[in-house]
């Protein structure tokens, strides 16, 4: 298989962890543990530049953890060793996340010089009593100032990040929030509903959070609201600019192929899916990932289709499955009896709308075979 592919980096370090992340991070407690880290991870790159080297790698993904606490010029040394190592696209897309408390314009600077060309800015709220719930490191006018700088330095495709359904939270103040990162002409926005994950601090705690219809009430104001400000929702929580969507998450969702790097990090390469685990020293050990089993198969490609509001296309099952047709119409019989405002169907192509994204879970549950 030719097709391109994905490259997903995983930078596992955090000044401080925020109560509701779930997310594989460290606190960078020896002096020397970026360095070695860096190291692990072109001892890495060279290992599978070997084996796939010459497909083309159309995007590269640098995730977290707090990417920017890694700094710039070591960032760049890990895209550097990329390039050597793999055939990169041309106009590939190269994104970093960045805690807007991290970044200067010289920080953005050192990223454009070294190749980077899309930013994902982890704002969150643009309302500074939500931030300090959330345990953020910035205020509003932090990330402000970190676009700014960001532009100033020719990076011309920014992303933020918000979260929805925070503790004590309101329409009006996500409307703040949204209308903040309409100001900031933002290319992309990431709406996440906040959960609630086991082992967090959020857990352990009493929170005044909205209930399921205030929680849903917010998620379809902020498609609406998001729709007014030019944002086309294309993905359950991702909204864009036209042109703007993040290759690199489409990636994931077309069901195409993406190698990870690092502790925690997944890969579907040649129908096998596999990880490291949750371990920063058996990365330093160079330890193998372990095997997930297969993928790709029609349910996986199903659901995965069913986030997008381009939804499951019966000519993509076609070209992709030997009865791709006829499992195109399983699926399209499941959903004859399902309400109107939840789903989109005819002979072409099946999709969720906004309401439907509400319940997709259990939509999906009913329609994609077992």
């Amino acid at each position: 298989m030719n097709k391109p592919f994905s490259l997903y980096i995983h930078i596992p370090f955090c000044k401080s962890k925020c109560p509701y992340c779930d997310f594989y991070s460290a606190r960078p407690e020896e002096d020397d543990v970026f360095d070695r880290y860096l190291a692990a991870l072109c001892a890495r790159l060279a290992v599978y530049g070997e084996k796939y080297g010459e497909r083309l790698l159309h995007t590269v993904y640098f995730g977290g953890g707090t990417p920017s606490v890694f700094g710039a010029k070591r960032l760049c040394r890990v895209l550097e060793k990329v390039k050597e190592q793999f055939n990169v696209a041309e106009n590939a897309e190269i994104t970093t996340e960045c805690n807007p408390a991290d970044v200067d314009v010289s920080f953005f600077e050192t990223l454009k010089r070294g190749g980077f060309n899309r930013i994902s800015m982890g704002m969150q709220s643009a309302n500074e009593a939500e931030l300090k719930i959330l345990g953020r490191r910035h205020t509003a006018e932090t990330v402000r100032e970190a676009v700014k700088a960001a532009r100033e330095a020719g990076i011309d495709n920014v992303s933020v990040d918000l979260m929805l359904g925070l503790p004590n939270s309101s329409l009006e103040t996500l409307k703040s929030s949204i209308d903040f990162c309409a100001a900031l002409e933002a290319d992309h926005v990431s709406a996440y509903i906040l959960k609630i994950e086991p082992g967090t601090p959020f857990a352990k705690q009493e929170l005044n959070l909205p209930d399921e219809d205030g929680t849903a009430d917010q998620y379809l104001f902020a498609v609406n609201e998001l729709k007014k400000h030019g944002y086309d929702q294309y993905e359950i929580s991702n909204f864009a600019r036209p042109g703007k969507e993040s290759r690199h998450n489409l990636q994931y969702w077309r069901c195409g192929e993406y190698l990870g790097l690092g502790p925690a990090a997944h890969s579907f390469m040649e129908g096998r899916r596999f990880y490291f685990p949750r371990d920063l020293e058996s990365f330093f050990n160079g330890n193998a990932p372990a095997d997930d089993g297969a993928g790709g198969g029609f349910s996986e490609f199903a659901m995965l289709s069913l986030r997008l509001t381009e939804g499951l296309q019966r000519k993509s099952c076609e070209t992709r499955f030997e009865n791709g047709g006829a499992l195109f119409d399983g699926v399209l019989e499941g959903c004859k009896h399902l309400p109107k405002n939840l789903i989109h169907e005819d002979y072409e192509r099946i999709s969720l709308t906004a309401e439907g994204f509400l319940v997709s879970n259990a939509i999906l549950a009913e329609i994609l075979p077992g």
